[in-house]
């Protein structure tokens, strides 16, 4: 059973919800709009997880182009 399904919290300062999405830290801080408590692990909510994909979209297109 991993932390998400034990009831974790969103790791962005000020956020109370539950998590529902983890990735690492450095995924994390491609967002710098987000005020994540920094650590290996990064757990988001489901509101911080799609500012987080909004925010990030372009860099990550451009990183799957580099692959393929």
């Amino acid at each position: 059973m991993g932390k998400i399904e034990k009831g974790i919290n969103c790791d962005v300062q000020g956020c109370d919800e539950k998590a529902e999405r983890s990735m690492s830290g450095s995924k994390a801080a491609m967002a710098t709009s987000l005020m994540v408590n920094s650590g290996k692990r990064v757990y988001l909510c489901r509101t911080h997880y799609k500012e987080w994909k909004k925010e990030t979209k372009e860099d990550r297109e451009t990183e799957r182009a580099r692959w393929g």
